[in-house]
């Protein structure tokens, strides 16, 4: 048997701050509303039947220990869209990892938390999305 990943759920404490972040920093476009926006799914363009966040309202606040890495990832194409996502983070003091540099295959990246705490990373280099360098293989 072979499973897909087809979206991940995710709780929101609120969930038009939520969308708010997801669309201005990753991209993301409502795809699909119900429960009188209570339940959003969200996706890039282009992607809405291959991978997908549903947003649903009634989250709590997400706790981080330290250091604590779990995250979601989203590859840019270029070190100049990280450092740019980490300048628009760090304005609006939401910036958890600056830019830095690790060996291969994490590459160049930063974090950024949502309105309900989740850290999102955003990366350039890695082996997967934009960016990943076409003769390296993540295995």
């Amino acid at each position: 048997m072979k499973a897909t990943l087809t979206h991940v759920a995710l709780h929101a404490v609120d969930i038009k701050a939520s969308v708010d972040f997801y669309q201005r920093y990753c991209g993301m476009e409502v795809v699909h509303e119900r429960d009188n926006g209570h339940i959003c799914w969200m996706a890039e363009a282009g992607r809405e039947t291959e991978m997908i966040f549903v947003i649903m309202g009634g989250g709590s606040p997400v706790q981080h220990a330290e250091p604590d890495y779990a995250h979601l990832g989203f590859a840019l194409a270029s070190r100049a869209q990280v450092d740019a996502i980490a300048e628009l983070a760090r304005a609006e003091g939401i910036l958890i990892w600056p830019p830095r540099e690790d060996p291969y295959p994490v590459g160049y990246y930063c974090g950024v938390k949502d309105p309900s705490g989740n850290y999102v990373e955003f990366s350039y280099g890695q082996p997967l999305g934009p960016g990943a360098p076409e003769h390296e293989n993540p295995r």
